[in-house]
């Protein structure tokens, strides 16, 4: 009966946490990509959209991009890709989805080895519900959290089955779940030090110094695994450029921020307010006071729970769980800038979480009422997670609101002020984001990334001179940042200044020189020269890299054609059809040259009506060039009286704009057709 009992209770508990985790975060259905690594992971990454094919997904295994080898995740977004496109909303969902799995996963294997129902409960549902965890669930560039952590739980589960089963197949299934959980993240490097605490604490396997040992080793194979994911994660994250220097970032200060970071993740866990996106690193900012607090508390702890450990073996197993799955991201080996972050939390939180649910139990047994009192503490607890994570989730709406709510609870931040402008950039409200930009250039003045961002928005605006020396400062303090180089570029080129320009494309080619877009502008420096062979070549490099770039093709049409390679042209205006089915440009210029073209093999009268009909279509019949072209298509089909009356509205729409150069043009094209037609009577 109790058996019966238990197994409507786990199934009850189940559809709870389904259900409040489901409740809580559903908001996130209604979020878009934010602009901050969504672009690099999903929407602006061409082998993600492409889904998952044979060059993606071998990509994915090759791939340093983002300073991480982590092709699990790639191959989850591409199939994210593959099957929903790029809508937000079913990117979201999926990571949901981890996200409750993560949640059943947890209860269950801590059930299974506690055998304890309610604080297993409690662990997961602390775990579903946290604010902290909002993070990792609701940013899609997260997703290498909620996938790694769930191989995290699957390979904890499959140990489990191991230790009561002593069987070799489990042993090498979770061998193989951790492989694929390293595949996903790194982080899971401290996973085989985790499965040595649960040894000691709920498994009861380790007994003495002898035994300690010979359980070590057989984790060897996983501390292999880790050492060698812990190797190639440094070397590609330093290639990256993600790793910072000894020099730039003094150990001793990296040290003061880990201990004070450990406090106040702790702290956050208690209370969890003022959480944002990214927290900047204020390193002159820490007192002694506080580092010394901090460090007191985490040695005190540990001598505590150490001292307690017999009596009370979830101790050590929660506390140094907390602390160990922290190692890789406390900031020892600092990648990025921030100082701490809300995901890191994802498991790390759960060693305190177990110290909650059984030190509770504990600290209220005897109790009669202990239940009662249990229930009642813990539902406050969840309900008031649930409230700020419900908050919290909506902020991710967008980018603007994020990054707003994150200015608001942080100071001097100017990785989110730049965040910010971008944002504000990319609606075309040019002078709020300058605002940004230049409040994040005074909070740190060498922040070249700002520098040439403020230089993109005062481009746009024209005011090209004050661009130019933006991009010069952001070139002065990183001369090898190819953005700056290429911007300023454009920059000159727009000014008339071609020769300077390319000087800058070719510099920054010589730091990028797979960059597509960099190749764009010098081709199209080139073209301008009237040096179409150079511009073809830098055409070409370029689509090497971005083969499916629209805008490319059309500037390769156009360098051919003005070569005389009507073939190549018409090829590659093709290509910039394919990708932008209704991009008027080429299909006007296509049309041209199938109407107009002297060499029989190559016009093609029927395709030029086609093409210019649905040319006029999209401008409504009021663009005279492209009425003069699909004239001219009806002029190669000898449907010259249509012609003449296509013709004839040209003119009437050149002459109304002013256009005297065009008017003069379409008028000896109507002569001609009008001659054509009337000897075509007789």
């Amino acid at each position: 009966m109790n058996r019966v009992l238990s197994t409507y209770q786990t199934y009850f508990i189940c559809l709870a946490l389904v259900l409040v985790t489901f409740a809580v975060f559903h908001g996130l259905l209604r979020c878009k990509f934010v602009d901050f690594d969504d672009a690099l992971y999903v929407f602006g990454n061409r082998n993600v959209k492409a889904g998952l094919t044979a060059e993606s997904i071998k990509w994915a295994f090759t791939a340093k991009d983002t300073a991480n080898w982590h092709p699990l995740t790639w191959l989850s977004h591409m199939l994210d890709c593959q099957l929903f496109g790029l809508n937000p909303k079913w990117h979201h969902f999926v990571n949901l989805l981890f996200h409750i799995a993560n949640t059943l996963l947890l209860f269950w294997v801590l059930k299974d080895m506690t055998d304890a129902l309610w604080q297993s409960a409690f662990v997961a549902a602390a775990f579903a519900l946290h604010p902290l965890h909002v993070e990792s669930v609701a940013w899609v560039a997260e997703r290498k959290d909620v996938l790694s952590t769930m191989f995290w739980l699957l390979t904890m589960a499959a140990y489990v089955r191991y230790v009561k089963q002593h069987s070799i197949k489990w042993y090498a299934v979770t061998l193989v779940l951790f492989a694929l959980g390293l595949m996903a993240k790194p982080m899971l490097v401290t996973l085989p030090f985790v499965l040595l605490l649960l040894d000691y604490w709920p498994l009861s396997r380790i007994q003495n110094k002898e035994n300690i040992m010979n359980l070590t080793l057989e984790k060897l194979p996983f501390f292999i695994l880790s050492g060698i994911s812990s190797v190639v994660t440094f070397f590609v994250q330093r290639g990256g450029g993600a790793v910072l220097d000894i020099e730039v970032l003094p150990l001793h200060i990296r040290m003061s921020n880990a201990a004070v970071s450990y406090g106040k993740y702790i702290w956050k866990m208690i209370w969890p307010s003022h959480l944002a996106v990214f927290y900047p690193y204020h390193r002159n900012e820490l007192s002694v006071w506080q580092v010394i607090v901090a460090a007191l508390l985490l040695v005190t702890v540990s001598i505590l729970v150490i001292r307690l450990a017999l009596k009370y073996r979830y101790l050590p197993v929660g506390w140094f769980w907390y602390l160990g799955t922290l190692v890789p991201v406390i900031g020892l080996v600092q990648v990025g800038s921030q100082s701490m972050a809300d995901r890191y939390t994802y498991i790390p939180l759960t060693g305190l979480f177990i110290i909650v649910a059984w030190g509770a139990d504990k600290l209220l047994a005897g109790r009669r009422d202990k239940k009662v009192v249990i229930g009642m503490l813990a539902g406050a607890v969840l309900f008031a997670l649930s409230a700020v994570s419900y908050l919290q989730v909506g902020y991710w709406r967008n980018s603007l609101a994020l990054f707003e709510h994150t200015l608001a609870v942080t100071r001097n931040n100017n990785t989110i002020l730049n965040n910010l402008a971008n944002t504000l950039a990319s609606q075309g409200k040019y002078n709020e984001a300058i605002v940004y930009f230049e409040q994040a250039i005074q909070v740190n003045h060498n922040d070249y990334k700002a520098h040439n961002n403020l230089g993109n928005a005062l481009s746009s605006l024209g005011r090209y001179d004050e661009a130019a020396s933006c991009y010069r400062e952001a070139i002065r303090l990183n001369p090898y940042h190819a953005k700056a180089h290429s911007n300023l570029g454009i920059s000159l080129a727009s000014q008339g200044k071609l020769d300077e320009a390319i000087s800058h494309y070719r510099t920054a080619l010589k730091i990028e020189p797979n960059s597509a877009e960099v190749n764009y502008n010098l081709g199209m420096a080139l073209a301008s020269k009237g040096k179409f062979d150079e511009a073809i070549s830098c055409y070409r490099r370029g689509l090497e890299n971005e083969p499916e770039d629209a805008k490319t093709h059309y500037s390769l049409a156009k360098a051919y054609q003005s070569q005389g390679n009507a073939e190549e042209a018409i090829s590659h205006y093709r290509q910039a059809l394919h990708f932008e089915s209704d991009w008027l440009l080429p299909m006007k210029d296509i049309a041209w040259i199938l109407a107009t073209h002297p060499d029989p093999r190559i016009r093609n009268a029927g395709e030029a009506i086609r093409l210019a009909e649905r040319a006029a279509e999209l401008t409504k019949h009021q663009d005279a060039t492209v009425l003069l072209t699909l004239a001219a298509a009806y002029a190669a089909d000898e449907q010259f009286k249509t012609a003449v009356i296509i013709a004839q509205e040209a003119l009437r729409l050149a002459a109304d704009a002013g256009d005297n150069l065009l008017a003069n043009r379409t008028r000896k094209q109507l002569e001609l057709y009008e001659k054509q037609s009337k000897s075509k009577k007789f």
